[in-house]
């Protein structure tokens, strides 16, 4: 698989800082938007990336969870969190479980990360 760890590492943190932030009812701030929009550059980072290494089911799976994820994202920044909590308000434990599921792949894929790359993560 293609280096893509700083992909992983960003996505990873941003999903879930975000969850944290909409979970304990901050408002939105203008550096969040940022924030996501450079999350779905990395998502697609990781995606071709999968798609160049030929892993069609783990493809499917990542794609899958960022799309549960990015529901919740999306409401946030495009309505703030008035807008969240009425279309999502009470679900935040099906949104806990999609971060928590997205996390999980995404740990998945740094496994598959270069051992060279892992090294130079360290210096």
């Amino acid at each position: 698989m293609l280096d893509v760890l700083g992909a992983l590492n960003n996505l990873a943190w941003t999903t879930e800082h975000h969850f944290l932030h909409i979970k304990n009812q901050h408002d939105f701030l203008r550096i969040w938007a940022i924030q996501f929009e450079l999350a779905y550059t990395d998502f697609r980072v990781i995606q071709m990336a999968l798609q160049l290494d030929a892993q069609t089911d783990l493809l499917q799976r990542f794609t899958k969870a960022y799309d549960a994820v990015y529901q919740y994202e999306y409401a946030f920044v495009k309505d703030g969190l008035t807008g969240f909590n009425q279309a999502f308000g009470d679900q935040i434990d099906q949104y806990e479980l999609a971060q928590q599921k997205l996390l999980a792949i995404l740990a998945e894929l740094k496994q598959q990360q270069p051992q060279s790359t892992k090294e130079n993560d360290l210096i």
